[in-house]
């Protein structure tokens, strides 16, 4: 097919970090643009659904790092647009930990297996960091055996300590998350940002240089530039590409590049971890779980590690919903993404009637996100391994000309101003 006009840039992925891309570049008075996305609507893994005559987020839902000593962007972004946030407080967490039998673990108990598995995972990461040996490497710094130590664990390796090291976010940043609870969704920052040098009227996008539903398979390197091949056929032009889209897409071959990138490049990329986390949204026709100040979240301590382990309830964000959120992540998030819905209420409510009681309602709705079966996202984020040298960072982050892969590992804005930067 022939090509269509060309233009100066265009940007492959309209998630936060192909918004930030173009925004930089129109601020620099690069307008001549052209971005094109495979889904219906901008954002990314930063999507909202009306679930319970509420909006839930189904992916990004925390505003993370706030109260440091640099001014998060996302955060000051979010005040001025006036985006209703809740603060999340998950000290308590570990003293609200349930057993099969309903009864919450003592908080000596559940106390001292923290502080145990703290200490053991920071030493372990130590000794995992100045290893030679990759095959040494465990993901799990102690052998966790009881349902407790199981569900401690849990908390530690897949939310609290998932990061090699402190990123940015949380050095500079702080320590503070807040959820996202407006009805407009946290995608509404990323409409605000895209305002700036989109056409938009009545809170819609109408600018022709944003293409929904446009599946990118192919990125060819002419003599003076790129040429883009989508999934129906059409040809596009430009002197570069900024190629947004997640590490989960570029290990799935999605796209395909001739001539094919470095070997240290493609290296690079496969190495990269990639996290599945799926937040499922349970509806209830009345609260029968504990509410107030310390009781957001709850934990289901089971023999089987991460099976229907962190609860939140929605009261905070959302007074009257009635809604739980459980978290699953990885294998976990895979099993449930292959089965039936129905079948995931029953496993749920099998895990809440433990905690609870028997008599406890029956839930009315589920929402369950499928961020691994969706070939545009294929997981939730990604992550340096845990064996990560400083060269497999260097080459993740090197631009091949006129390809930038503004691969963003966590959704951290400042990284993407800085790629134009170099």
């Amino acid at each position: 097919m022939e090509s269509q006009n060309r233009c100066s840039v265009i940007i492959i992925g309209a998630g936060i970090s192909g918004i930030s891309a173009a925004k930089v570049l129109a601020k620099n008075g690069i307008e001549d643009i052209l971005i094109l996305e495979a889904s219906d609507s901008i954002g990314g893994r930063i999507k909202k659904q009306n679930f319970g005559n509420v909006s839930v987020e189904l992916g990004a839902g925390w505003i993370a790092g706030v109260g440091g000593k640099e001014c998060n962007p996302v955060w000051e972004l979010a005040a001025q647009s006036g985006l209703r946030t809740c603060f999340s407080d998950y000290s308590n967490a570990r003293y609200n930990i349930y057993d099969r039998s309903g009864k919450i673990f003592p908080s000596g108990v559940a106390g001292d297996t923290y502080k145990k598995a703290v200490e053991s995972a920071i030493q372990k990461l130590r000794t995992d960091q100045n290893t030679s040996d990759v095959s040494d490497v465990s993901i799990y710094p102690t052998t966790p055996e009881t349902p407790i130590e199981l569900a401690i664990d849990f908390i530690l390796h897949d939310f609290e300590m998932a990061e090699v090291e402190p990123i940015s976010t949380y050095v500079d940043f702080g320590e503070r998350e807040f959820l996202v609870a407006d009805e407009r969704g946290y995608e509404y920052l990323l409409y605000k940002m895209a305002e700036v040098f989109l056409f938009m009227s009545d809170g819609k996008i109408l600018d022709n240089r944003l293409k929904l539903n446009t599946v990118v398979r192919e990125l060819q390197q002419l003599r003076d530039g790129v040429k883009v091949t989508t999934e129906d056929g059409c040809v596009y032009e430009a002197n570069y590409v900024i190629l947004s889209v997640s590490i989960g897409v570029l290990q799935s071959h999605l796209i395909s590049f001739n001539p094919q990138l470095p070997r240290w490049k493609t290296e690079a990329i496969e190495k990269c971890d990639v996290m599945v986390y799926t937040k499922i949204f349970l509806k209830f026709p009345k609260k029968f779980w504990p509410c107030g100040p310390g009781k957001e979240f709850f934990i289901y301590a089971h023999e089987r590690r991460g099976y229907y382990t962190f609860w939140q309830q929605m009261e905070n964000a959302y007074p009257g919903s009635n809604i739980l959120v459980v978290t699953l992540t990885n294998g976990e998030s895979k099993r449930i993404e292959s089965q039936s819905d129905q079948e995931t209420m029953i496993e749920a409510m099998e895990v809440l009637r433990n905690m609870f009681g028997p008599d406890i309602p029956e839930a009315t709705d589920i929402l369950v996100p499928r961020w691994w079966n969706n070939r545009f996202q294929r997981g939730s984020y990604s992550n340096y391994p845990i064996y990560a040298n400083s060269q497999m960072v260097d080459n993740i982050k090197v631009i091949i000309q006129p390809y930038i892969c503004c691969i963003l590992l966590q959704i951290d804005y400042q990284i993407v101003c800085c790629i134009f930067s170099h």
